[in-house]
């Protein structure tokens, strides 16, 4: 996009469209033991990712409420409808950090999530 010129001749320079997401809550369901079911809304999301940090965010948050430290996710399924965007992610928490590739610092989630402003639980 090309900058924008001012009245004096000056320019400006050409901006893209701020990210200004709108999070509309968590639900947390139990499913067994230390397996959990996040749904998480939202509107203004880019793309899918951004539903899945949201996702993730609040996994790591409730992870340590329950008073442990690890997380491993297991799926998460985005849809959008109309700009609203849901979430439906499941994770195993853990005291001790659990097998997989998809595993998670909640300590170290949460830090990250409030630095890029994402709530958590």
């Amino acid at each position: 996009m090309p900058a924008a010129a001012t009245q004096d001749g000056g320019r400006i320079p050409a901006t893209q469209d701020a990210f200004v997401p709108a999070y509309g809550g968590v639900q947390t369901r139990l499913l067994d033991g230390d397996l959990v079911n996040f749904l998480v809304e939202m509107e203004g999301a880019r793309a899918a990712q951004d539903v899945i940090d949201y996702a993730e965010c609040a996994a790591a948050q409730y992870t340590l409420i329950r008073g442990y430290g690890f997380a491993r996710h297991v799926r998460t399924n985005v849809d959008e409808e109309g700009g609203v965007w849901r979430g439906d992610a499941v994770y195993t928490v853990s005291p001790a950090l659990p097998d997989g590739l998809k595993t998670i610092d909640a300590e170290v989630v949460v830090a990250t999530c409030a630095a890029n402003g994402i709530p958590t639980v």
